[in-house]
């Protein structure tokens, strides 16, 4: 409910606080005494359009702030959680406008955008009146306004039901699009990709064979130099002598005597063997190793056109020469998931076909549930309106099939309420039939009948009343009653039957200062309260009579 509205710089207001309760709030005063400035205030707290020119004169901005108490659950919670606000089930909306046009928006003290401030505003307060009156004159809330009494029913899901299918059919047709969708990019390429999983996998790369390859080549580049110091080598130990036999003939003669010399000669004789075995090893390895360099004739043009064709290769899928294994392997599971593609295209046509038949039987089952409540709905509102000087008038719900392409969340179905005021024309759309005070009247029927399944935590009534007194007044005034057991109500009225109703009765009043006017609100005690249902029944002299007149109404619905 709205718990406090504070105003600064509005018109004639400079300074106004204002701390609200539950039940029926009823808002009176003398035409002009600013009732429409405080309504106007809370509206621009609520995110309706700004207005440079609602800036108290010689102020420079003006300020708005409402606070709502709301239970947990309350849609308004989770709207503001998304934006990553703290609530404590205390939402406090603030609007600031300054002379340059500049509109600010806050929600407890963090900025956000104006169109926010309005969706949480939407979701917190419901505004009727002669003027302007969202509720019937958008047709997109009729829907709701019939769902909320399906909804009211014992065990009655099915909207919610119809939307967790939308959401399912929604996900399956976007699943079933994007692999549609990738199946026919992949088909354009699958020739290329046949293509170059083929040359990748004749070429058969290597990790780290570029590297081999690149020394290989160094290597072979310089192979003519490399023969001709290893024949040399070898021309200079064999035309010599031969060194291993000389060494091993040194041996022999040193080893005769070794036995002499106590030892002495060990050493040297093992120095002699290791020096015969090198020899011959390094000849050998002399031998061996230009044979293979001279056995290699186009190895190093070999070497060459195989760097040549890896890094033309890894040119062309922009990676390098060592990735290209990886490459092959990606190519080759894009080839295998272009095999699978088309069965899972398949599969998911038939997960799309299926949750679409289970949103249609949704949308068949709430549809039938509208037509049902629909029925009964009208009936009840019927009911009201007798009472509230529309006893001509007749309601209906009107539902209509909508065009596949405009199912979505909320159905196969348009909702929309039509109204005969007057006997013998037909019925039309409410939203052209119905007057302004109409139009408050029969929302104010439907509310009667919807009690107990509002989510908004305030209801704003202004002027419901108008035109209208005596016995049609006192069943207005009835039903504000009944409705505000059940939800937050504040009502604007020149009615002394709907004021003698109030829980709580506020005065809005002016008063001159030396300099300037201004606009105030008094909460009004029981003895308050009677002077002003007097006044509001005889006019600018109160009587005795019309004092009477206010006991008796406020003891008649006491």
């Amino acid at each position: 409910m709205l718990i406090r509205l504070s105003i600064r710089d509005v018109v004639v207001v400079d300074k106004l606080d204002v701390d609200f309760t539950s039940g029926l709030c009823i808002l009176t005063g003398e035409t002009g005494a600013g009732k429409s400035i405080v309504l106007d205030s809370l509206g621009l707290a609520l995110g309706s359009r700004s207005d440079s020119g609602l800036i108290r004169s010689g102020a420079d901005k003006l300020s708005v702030a409402a606070s709502f108490a709301i239970s947990s659950n309350h849609p308004a919670n989770e709207c503001i959680a998304k934006q990553g606000i703290a609530t404590d089930n205390v939402i406090i909306l603030r609007r600031t406008i300054s002379k340059d046009g500049r509109s600010r928006a806050f929600i407890n003290d963090q900025a956000i955008s104006v169109g926010l401030l309005r969706s949480v505003g939407d979701l917190l307060v419901e505004i009727h009146g002669q003027f302007e009156n969202h509720g019937l004159l958008d047709t997109e809330t009729h829907i709701k306004i019939l769902d909320a009494y399906c909804a009211s029913k014992p065990s009655n899901k099915k909207a919610l039901a119809c939307s967790k299918a939308w959401t399912i059919w929604c996900k399956a047709k976007e699943d079933l699009k994007i692999a549609q969708d990738n199946l026919a990019s992949a088909l354009t390429e699958e020739e290329s990709l046949r293509h170059s999983v083929t040359e990748l996998t004749t070429l058969a790369p290597q990790v780290g064979e570029e590297a081999a390859l690149t020394q290989k080549r160094t290597r072979l580049r310089h192979g003519e130099q490399i023969v001709q110091a290893l024949n040399e080598a070898r021309d200079a130990v064999t035309d010599n002598a031969d060194v291993e036999s000389l060494l091993r003939t040194a041996l022999t003669h040193i080893s005769k005597v070794a036995l002499m010399a106590e030892g002495r000669l060990d050493n040297l004789c093992q120095s002699l063997e290791r020096a015969a075995i090198e020899a011959g090893e390094a000849f050998r390895e002399l031998e061996h190793i230009g044979t293979v360099f001279a056995s290699d004739p186009t190895g190093l043009e070999q070497a060459e056109e195989r760097l040549f064709e890896l890094k033309s290769v890894a040119r062309k899928h922009n990676c390098s020469v060592d990735d290209l294994p990886t490459v092959l392997d990606l190519l080759r599971m894009r080839l295998a998931a272009l095999d699978n593609s088309t069965e899972a295209v398949n599969r998911l046509s038939t997960a799309e076909s299926s949750a679409r038949l289970g949103y249609e039987q949704e949308a068949k089952a709430l549809s039938k549930a509208r037509h049902d409540a629909a029925q009964t709905l009208d009936k009840l509102v019927a009911k009201e309106l007798a009472p509230l000087k529309l006893d001509k008038a007749k309601f209906r719900t009107v539902i209509i099939p909508k065009p596949e392409t405009a199912w979505n969340t909320s159905g196969l179905d348009k909702v929309e309420f039509e109204a005969a005021i007057n006997p013998g024309l037909p019925p039309g759309p409410i939203r052209k039939i119905a007057s302004g005070g109409e139009l408050a009247r029969f929302m104010l029927a439907i509310k009667v009948v919807l009690a107990g399944t509002q989510e908004r935590a305030a209801l704003i009534f202004d002027e419901v009343d108008s035109g209208i007194s005596g016995a049609t007044a006192d069943a207005v005034g009835e039903r504000l009653a009944k409705l505000s057991k059940n939800v937050q109500v504040l009502v604007v009225t020149h009615s002394p039957q709907v004021a003698a109703r109030a829980d709580h009765h506020w005065r809005v009043s002016k008063i001159s200062h030396a300099n300037y006017t201004s606009t105030t609100l008094s909460l009004l005690d029981a003895a308050q309260s009677r002077e002003e249902i007097a006044r509001m029944l005889a006019g600018e002299v109160i009587t005795d009579q019309a004092r009477a007149a206010a006991d008796s109404l406020m003891d008649a619905t006491s």
